[in-house]
């Protein structure tokens, strides 16, 4: 027997976990604790959609982990059993604006939401938004857009498909338009255009972060949905939630901690969970986000983290924008090939802020203008490792190893 078959013939039923779904991303649960107010809100606002009156837009902002996109699934999807219930027509649409990620594909599957059938390329946006609103036009109800990460979307297209949703309205009878925008940036309403702040926030709600003791009721609810009794240590819930308390009260972090802990101890052939399987757990989360979305970034985009992973020693110092451009352009130029202009460098910078990699903080220098610090978010250890596996950066990903130990070096001294 070989050990593909010793593996396949050893998954019985789990020692650990009663249903380990239940701790999933994407499981959206019947009851979202500590989340009362802010489903209420909520509801208040979308139910008016049930005597067929357009519910006010909505912005949701908070950081990540809060609960924004559960509350926001949970309400619409309730909502939409209740309008099938009464005769409602109701066409409710969520997207991820971060996965589907141009005006686009934003559009086409609002579109296709009302039966509109929209080949994957070949027509312009604004011919998806006008076959749109030429069968909007024809039908009667209400639709609820969910953006979630909106200011994805905003930062990299601009709001231009976003100011067309948001004054649709004005041309449609029967048909009714409402959008919810969801963002991790407290910010982002903030640098939008007037008009569509204007119009986008005629309701705001906030969730703020939560507490290590919220995390801790969180946590106790859904760990008694998805472990057998008794395998946890009594330390392991405290000790997920204490860990994602300190990164801005992180809900998803938590469930995700103590998600993979089990598995850790599952895959030791454990019968408990411990402390020891959730400090492992932190190690291979961290390691997994660098690795997946350093791996997916295009060749500018590890040229620029390169830079600024050399910059930061490895995330021991800060760097600005003009030194990581510096640096970078020496390495397009060791790699012989064309650079891109230092606006680029500075967008790709932002996406890199963005997506947690690294942080980046604007010091106003008064009359000397404004200056954008840059650091490390994460181990500098993965970011090399996975350059490293593009043959044409290994040469690089080894010489920032170099620099960075050299500078450790030193410092000892």
């Amino acid at each position: 027997m070989n050990s593909l078959d010793e593996i396949f013939d050893s998954i019985t039923d789990s020692p650990i976990f009663k249903d380990r779904e239940k701790l999933l991303p994407d499981y959206i649960p019947e009851r979202l604790v500590h989340r009362e107010q802010e489903l209420t809100r909520l509801a208040q606002t979308l139910a008016v959609a049930l005597r067929g009156e357009r519910p006010n837009n909505i912005f949701i902002y908070g950081l990540t982990g809060t609960g924004k996109t559960a509350a926001v699934k949970l309400v619409t999807r309730k909502l939409s059993d209740r309008a099938s219930t009464r005769g409602v027509r109701l066409y409710p649409v969520y997207i991820n604006v971060r996965q589907r990620d141009t005006p686009y594909r934003v559009m086409s599957d609002i579109a296709e939401t009302i039966g509109l059938r929209i080949p994957f390329t070949g027509l312009a946006t604004s011919e998806v938004f006008r076959r749109f609103m030429a069968k909007a036009k024809r039908l009667r109800g209400i639709m609820v857009i969910v953006l979630d990460e909106i200011d994805f979307l905003v930062k990299k297209h601009g709001d231009d498909i976003l100011y067309k949703l948001l004054r649709a309205n004005e041309e449609l009878e029967n048909f009714k338009i409402s959008i919810v925008g969801i963002t991790n940036s407290i910010s982002f309403v903030e640098n939008l255009d007037p008009r569509v702040k204007s119009s986008l926030g005629e309701e705001e709600i906030v969730f703020s972060p939560y507490n290590a003791q919220q995390l801790n009721d969180i946590l106790s609810e859904r760990a008694s949905l998805a472990f057998k009794d008794g395998v946890l240590d009594d330390d392991v819930i405290p000790l997920c939630a204490a860990l994602a308390a300190r990164e801005h009260g992180d809900a998803r972090r938590a469930l995700d901690l103590l998600r993979v802990a089990g598995e850790i101890a599952e895959r030791q052939g454990d019968r408990k969970v411990t402390s020891r399987h959730v400090m492992a757990a932190r190690i291979e989360i961290e390691r997994d986000r660098v690795v997946e979305i350093v791996r997916t970034l295009p060749m500018h985009g590890k040229l620029v983290l390169a830079a600024v992973t050399a910059m930061t020693r490895g995330g021991k110092n800060k760097t600005t924008t003009g030194e990581v451009y510096d640096y970078y352009r020496k390495l397009v130029a060791r790699l012989g090939i064309e650079e891109v202009t230092f606006r680029r460098v500075s967008g790709i910078i932002g996406e890199l802020d963005m997506l947690g990699i690294i942080r980046t903080r604007t010091i106003s220098r008064g009359r000397y203008g404004k200056t954008r610090y840059i650091e490390l978010a994460s181990s500098y250890k993965p970011i090399i490792d996975v350059l490293a596996e593009d043959s044409s950066l290994e040469y690089i990903a080894r010489n920032l190893e170099e620099v960075i130990n050299a500078s450790e070096n030193s410092r000892s001294l």
